[in-house]
């Protein structure tokens, strides 16, 4: 049984939230209303569980007195039945709520921004980054989110040497923050002759979207650089100044883009990914410093891991942080953009870890 103390606490925090966003002197602080907009979106649908989590409690206790006092043989049966189902499923129940009560990632509501980058295998990597932008296309698709591209470099045969988008949607980072490290792919590449088959690999960095009240970029720090497309783009390639190269100077932080006909689009798609790097690195920096017994046992940010590798002999995709039937997964599915299975499983595990962390300090 959880604490009602516990849960009174979370819905007394929920209404002192929804009473703060109200207030006129909040309403006009944007980084106050950021912070309390996220607080309130994660505990909205953690009161929804504690009302249901409640509610089931409290109807037991009233068929447990009704089984108790209840004369008419007919009516006690029914409460009876009805009291089995119920507590069948309370700790079912109270284990999903429990877990929810785990302190949630502030980042987790954030959108994200991602960058795939070929690596080992030439053309065949930059093939896969292809797939991969594919596949969490589709994952997009599928929830609803919206994609955004930033800023893309072709590879010679068909794919990206490199790609940068943002995908906008409800708990967007939280979601897909579990594919940044390396992705392994064992085909035969299109351009092979000899059927052997090769291992190539991408990188995939997940950035929680940093919002303007996250960062503070003086101007003064920004050198901006601004000159011609190339490669695809329209009519605006090579014809007039759009592409943008923003640097910044104290940390030697460079991005492009060029991948919008307005070099003010460009611009402002280039300060996005600019400002999402240096947040990261600002909360790299923060978890660095905790001790290593809170940190998580699954790997969700280090780009050097190989979490994940695509074998396409075998029809299957292997995810190297799990264990037993939740590591391998059909790849048709998976390339398709059915994720959900091995991000559930990822984030259950980290919960687990948060959970055991909490339960030793």
């Amino acid at each position: 049984m959880i604490n009602p103390d516990i849960l009174n606490g979370i819905k007394d925090r929920f209404a002192e939230i929804t009473r703060e966003m109200s207030d006129p002197d909040v309403a006009t602080d944007p980084k106050k209303m950021a912070e309390l907009g996220r607080e309130h979106t994660t505990l909205k649908e953690v009161v929804r569980h504690v009302d249901a989590y409640v509610g089931q409690v409290e109807e037991i206790r009233d068929l447990k007195e009704m089984v108790q006092t209840e004369t008419d043989p007919e009516l006690k049966e029914m409460a009876e039945m009805e009291l089995d189902e119920l507590q069948t499923s309370l700790p079912g129940l109270e284990e999903e709520l429990r877990l929810m009560l785990i302190p949630k990632n502030p980042e987790d509501t954030k959108d994200a921004i991602i960058e795939i980058r070929a690596g080992t295998g030439g053309d065949e990597a930059a093939l896969f980054a292809g797939d991969l932008f594919r596949l969490y296309s589709r994952v997009a698709e599928k929830k609803g989110w919206k994609i955004d591209l930033m800023e893309s470099s072709a590879g010679t045969q068909g794919g990206f040497k490199e790609v940068i988008f943002g995908i906008s949607g409800p708990d967007a980072f939280g979601t897909m923050k579990y594919e940044s490290g390396v992705h392994r792919v064992q085909r035969v590449p299109a351009t092979e002759s000899s059927g052997r088959i090769h291992t190539s690999a991408a990188t995939v960095a997940v950035l929680p979207e940093a919002e303007e009240v996250d960062v503070d970029i003086h101007p003064n720090d920004l050198k901006i650089d601004v000159y011609r497309s190339s490669g695809p783009g329209g009519q605006s390639v090579n014809t007039t100044d759009s592409a943008v190269r923003i640097t910044h100077i104290p940390t030697g932080t460079v991005v492009t883009c060029q991948d919008e006909k307005s070099q003010h689009k460009n611009k402002d798609k280039a300060l996005r990914v600019l400002r999402s790097r240096l947040y990261e690195a600002k909360l790299a920096e923060i978890e660095s410093e905790r001790s290593e017994a809170r940190r998580s046992q699954v790997s969700t940010g280090d780009r050097s891991a190989k979490i994940r590798t695509y074998n396409w002999p075998q029809g299957r995709v292997t995810d190297h942080r799990l264990e037993g039937d939740e590591k391998n997964h059909a790849l048709e599915k998976v390339m398709n953009g059915e994720l959900d299975d091995i991000l559930k499983a990822l984030r259950t595990a980290e919960n687990a870890d948060r959970l055991a962390a909490m339960n030793s300090d």
